[in-house]
């Protein structure tokens, strides 16, 4: 029973069925099909664009704000795509409290809230606890995918991935694989910015 009860805002709306344990695997994974995990999932521009090109895959955004799920659940739904659902929560409540262990191939966080002030900076994501929380939920080879257009948070958060030891860095060059740009990434490059990311893998 849902602890919280409401109706989806649409059935590409992901509701889980208990908002204070782990995801059963069967809420969220079809099969052994891949999984993968899009965090502040924006105007969903990444995720359609990313489900559209691999079929064969699910993806979930995670997104905290009604009116931009309501927005991504329209844009999936027009696009008919059957891989693709949107969930409203937090990022950080969803990876550290939600996420089955060694359930999910891939996990990107892409231009998240830089949080520049130094007083601010507890509130960032990429953390140890959270890296933490990252590999767990990350399968055997899994990956964990981080791109920001923030140099200073981008420093911040290697010095915590190296720190941490959870994982094995891999290349990421253009032609590495397929890989959209998000809308945030659009406007930001448009206005000159450079955008910096790192690959991780998870490390046995």
């Amino acid at each position: 029973m849902n602890t919280l009860p409401r109706p989806p805002i649409s059935d590409k709306e992901l509701v889980p069925a208990h908002y204070f344990q782990r995801f059963d695997l069967s809420e969220i994974k079809k099969g052994d099909r891949a999984l993968e995990f899009d965090l502040g999932c924006g105007d969903g521009s990444f995720l359609i664009n990313l489900a559209a090109h691999h079929p064969d895959r699910d993806f979930i955004g995670v997104e905290r704000l009604l009116g931009r799920c309501k927005k991504v659940a329209k844009r999936i739904k027009r696009a008919e795509l059957d891989n693709a659902k949107i969930l409203r929560l937090d990022s950080k409540y969803v990876v550290e409290w939600m996420l089955p262990a060694a359930s999910v191939s891939r996990i990107h966080l892409l231009c998240p809230d830089p949080w520049p002030k130094a007083k601010h900076h507890r509130r960032r994501l990429v953390q140890i606890p959270f890296l933490q929380s990252v590999k767990a939920a990350l399968e055997p080879g899994g990956e964990f995918l981080f791109m920001t257009d923030h140099e200073e948070y981008f420093e911040y958060a290697c010095e915590n991935i190296h720190a941490s030891g959870l994982f094995e860095i891999l290349p990421w060059e253009d032609d590495s694989f397929f890989y959209p740009k998000t809308d945030f990434q659009n406007q930001w490059e448009a206005e000159g910015k450079s955008m910096h990311r790192i690959r991780c893998k998870k490390s046995s």
